[in-house]
């Protein structure tokens, strides 16, 4: 490291040993690195994915729709660890994006690959007729929060999650910047919030399900370290509705899917099953510490 200020070179070269944390796994090319078949199980949705922020809410998803009673949306969720099987042939035939979370729909003749996480959730809206009002203001409304959070998540992990917790070096120009930009959004989302019991209006939808694995980990401190730095319990409304949210039972299981970290009875590594959730958490199959 030096105090000289950063001149860019002509043409940019890659320099593995710059990438800070995730240097092992960052690359500027896509495509697969090697050979590796995805499994599938039995049900009609088979969901490749990892409990980041962008993987619950596909999990949450689907247990809110099975919770709704839509037995059609059975799901085996496998376990995809971002330490490289993200590369892996299989996935990248699924994701040619390599990211979490990615969908094959088995439901119907010809399976169907979806991934984006908001486009997983608008198909599977869409599929069974829940969580995403049909017509009018209500679906514009709800349409245009899901991809206010896709647009937005990014200034969150990516530039101020990376920069406050993960750089190699503290940017004090950097984190300003994107902790300016966070708190700007959860302002949005207070404002919001405010007047609607959810980001959509009335009902709970899509959009919230998008919504609050980032920012209502956010607005908890669970994400970054950062809850004191952000000032998050000042956003009054976004703390309402996070912890709303956080008490509905499919969101408390679909939290737990391919989750790998945190207390061991919070972890469903897969799911295969609805009674996974009883007998399956890494507190009864792994070993004690």
């Amino acid at each position: 490291m030096t105090d000289a200020p950063y001149e860019p070179p002509k043409v940019w070269t890659w320099n593995k040993e710059n990438g800070g944390q995730f240097a092992n796994i960052n690359r500027p090319i896509a495509g697969a690195t090697h050979d590796k078949e995805l499994p599938v199980g039995k049900h009609p949705f088979q969901l490749y994915s990892l409990a980041t922020p962008n993987g619950v809410k596909v999990t949450v998803m689907f247990e809110e729709l099975l919770a709704a009673g839509h037995s059609g949306a059975e799901y085996d969720a496998w376990l995809i660890r971002i330490d490289g099987n993200q590369f892996g042939s299989g996935f990248v035939g699924v994701n040619p994006n390599s990211k979490i979370p990615a969908l094959i729909d088995r439901s119907g003749p010809t399976p169907i690959r979806i991934f984006e996480s908001g486009a997983i959730l608008v198909h599977l809206a869409e599929k069974f007729g829940a969580f995403l009002p049909t017509s009018g203001a209500a679906r514009a409304e709800t349409l245009s929060w899901l991809f206010w959070q896709m647009g937005s998540a990014p200034f969150l992990g990516g530039g101020f999650g990376h920069f406050y917790a993960y750089a190699p070096t503290k940017i004090e120009y950097a984190i300003n910047r994107y902790a300016m930009e966070v708190k700007r959004q959860l302002d949005v989302l207070d404002r919001r919030l405010a007047h609607n019991e959810y980001l959509g209006g009335s009902d709970y939808t899509i959009a919230d399900m998008a919504t609050w694995p980032w920012y209502g980990a956010l607005a908890k401190g669970l994400v970054y370290g950062a809850g004191e730095f952000l000032s998050v319990q000042d956003y009054k409304n976004v703390q309402r509705w996070t912890d709303q949210i956080a008490q509905r039972p499919a969101v408390k299981r679909g939290r737990m899917v391919n989750r790998v970290s945190g207390d061991p009875a919070s972890q469903l590594h897969e799911r295969h099953d609805a009674s996974d959730f009883e007998t399956k958490t890494q507190d009864k199959i792994a070993p004690a510490a």
